[in-house]
């Protein structure tokens, strides 16, 4: 029997902030006599919101009181209540993740939405999130092209490379169209830090055309850069951000992809917006990446928020086991381990310690097809080092629910345990566990980072 799942995706951008609302189908893909296998067999959007200028209190804060009135307004305009919302996304993305009050806002922001909306941002989980939401994901799934989707907003242009389906690295540039703003009259308002050293150009200054068109180019070069179409130099260092989990890698892609609002100005280059957005999406347009075959995604400006509310959330194994666990559970930290660190109690310690948090999750490699001396031996390497405290497990194996009913009765406290699996977690991610779907748990793979200048 489908299960429905109601998820919210809210995007608060440099430039704009939307909000959508999306329906999840999840089904028991098994036949009656295997192990339950949990799917999300359905993404259907049942309301999307206009889009919104991301209200600013000033340079350096995020208005957050005005963007809950946009969430209440749009829940009202939607017909539904929050207590209705299962799981989703709150992501504060761009520019707008280095205000001083971002944090909390997202905080904030996520307790006021539902039960279990994540609150997060970072460039990795973005690109993934813009790749999904602009359908490049599913383009490389069908066609078994290498795409690399090229997500480019107000901020930051978000990178994200595809094989067959599987995004294989992620990417983040502090290149987006509105790293100048202007007034009407032409005259700069604002320049980004990013832009330092790089132009000539101050605030006060009313910029010729083709004075923003040279600057447009220098941006479009350090795309091209990072896409492999021009040789690398320190103009693509200057720009890549320092948050992405792992230095970018020069892609070899058959397909460039595109999505956010200069994507939307690659093929329509007219209008003002008060910024820079035209102007790039020209030189775009005119450059190396659009020389080969190239598309826009089938969203562009949504692009985000979509894969924040329809493809944040996947399910765990379905022979998960779990005792004690007060779900839902959010921001638990994630500690990584080899094969061989997995057998040492000591660094079993030593990685949770380094964590600093209550509760950590231990992500395990596990074995493949396991038999059952595997499997009591490490429970017995991991009870020697947790002993009876909270003991939470997350390995890509089908082995949970044996390693976790052979824990439970090494232990002698009711302290929490839960492990599940089918689940392949990095080292700087962040787990989010929601209650059970069937047999199996819903789980949003983050990080937490907000850009810092």
């Amino acid at each position: 029997m489908a299960e429905k799942l109601r998820s919210l995706g809210l995007d608060v951008g440099t430039t704009t902030t939307q909000l959508i609302l999306s329906e999840l189908t999840v089904e028991n893909k098994a036949g009656a006599f295997a192990v339950p296998q949990m799917q999300i067999t359905n993404r259907k959007i049942l309301y999307k919101s206009p889009v919104y200028f991301t209200p600013l209190l000033d340079e350096s804060h995020v208005d957050g009181a005005a963007i809950r009135e946009i969430v209440e307004k749009e829940y009202t305009q939607a017909g539904i209540d929050r207590t209705e919302i299962h799981t989703g996304a709150i992501i504060i993305t761009g520019e707008t993740s280095r205000k001083d009050n971002a944090r909390r806002v997202l905080e904030e922001l996520s307790g006021f939405a539902g039960d279990f909306v994540v609150a997060t941002a970072g460039p990795d989980l973005e690109s993934a999130l813009a790749a999904k939401g602009a359908g490049a994901v599913q383009y490389s799934q069908d066609t078994g092209k290498t795409v690399l989707h090229m997500d480019i907003g107000g901020g930051t242009a978000n990178l994200a490379l595809v094989e067959k389906g599987r995004i294989v690295s992620t990417g983040c540039l502090n290149v987006g169209g509105r790293l100048i703003k202007r007034s009407n009259s032409g005259q700069i308002t604002y320049i980004s830090p990013v832009l330092k050293g790089r132009t000539h150009l101050a605030v006060g200054d009313t910029p010729s055309v083709k004075e923003i068109q040279e600057l447009a180019g220098m941006l479009n070069e350090a795309l091209e850069m990072a896409a492999g179409l021009r040789p690398a130099t320190e103009l693509l260092t200057h720009f890549l951000t320092r948050e992405a989990a792992a230095p970018w890698k020069i892609p070899q892609a058959e397909v460039i992809s595109f999505s956010g609002g200069v994507a939307d100005c690659i093929q329509n280059p007219t209008g003002f917006f008060g910024d820079m957005g035209p102007e790039l999406g020209a030189a775009i347009a005119g450059g190396r990446l659009c020389q080969g075959q190239y598309m826009l995604g089938t969203e562009t400006i949504r692009a985000t928020v979509i894969g924040a509310g329809s493809h944040s959330t996947q399910l765990s194994g379905s022979t998960v086991y779990y005792d004690h666990v007060d779900l839902p559970m959010q921001n638990l930290p994630v500690a990584v381990l080899t094969e061989w660190e997995q057998q040492d109690a000591h660094i079993i310690r030593q990685r949770i310690r380094e964590k600093d948090a209550p509760i950590v999750v231990l992500a395990i490699p596990g074995y493949d097809a396991p038999h059952y001396h595997q499997i009591t031996a490490l429970a017995d390497v991991i009870y020697e080092a947790v002993g009876n405290d909270p003991l939470f497990l997350c390995t890509p194996q089908d082995m949970a629910k044996a390693l976790g009913h052979r824990l439970s009765l090494l232990r002698e406290s009711h302290a929490p345990i839960l492990c599940i699996d089918r689940l392949e977690l990095s080292p700087d991610s962040f787990l989010d566990i929601g209650h059970p779907i069937g047999s199996a748990l819903p789980v949003v793979i983050k990080t937490l980072i907000l850009n810092q200048q």
